[in-house]
């Protein structure tokens, strides 16, 4: 299982959780976080959100194609592992979300 912290605007907002790759994602809002949701597709006050594939909303912050051969031929990591890609791009995403995976 990896876990990713979830950033809104430089505030913890949430975890997403790989309990089985590519199969099974879940995304949990911190106790108390009262901020900006995540994505409209992830609204705050939810308790969790599975998913059966990786989500969506991640899925489109990922690099394309000559940044992400680029990151899988440098990270040395799988074309298909997007839970190893959002975190080595977590820091420098589009827009208020950023990622850090949790030890």
């Amino acid at each position: 299982m990896r876990k990713a912290n979830i950033f809104v605007n430089g505030a913890l907002a949430g975890v997403l959780i790989e309990e089985e790759r590519g199969r099974k994602y879940l995304f949990r809002y911190m106790d108390g976080y009262q901020g900006d949701p995540v994505s409209l597709t992830l609204p705050v006050g939810s308790s969790e959100i599975v998913f059966d594939r990786f989500p969506p909303f991640f899925d489109g912050l990922l690099p394309e194609g000559m940044q992400l051969d680029a990151l899988v031929r440098k990270q040395k990591i799988d074309n298909g592992d997007m839970f190893a890609q959002l975190v080595m791009v977590g820091g420098d995403l589009v827009g208020a979300v950023t990622a850090e995976e949790v030890a």
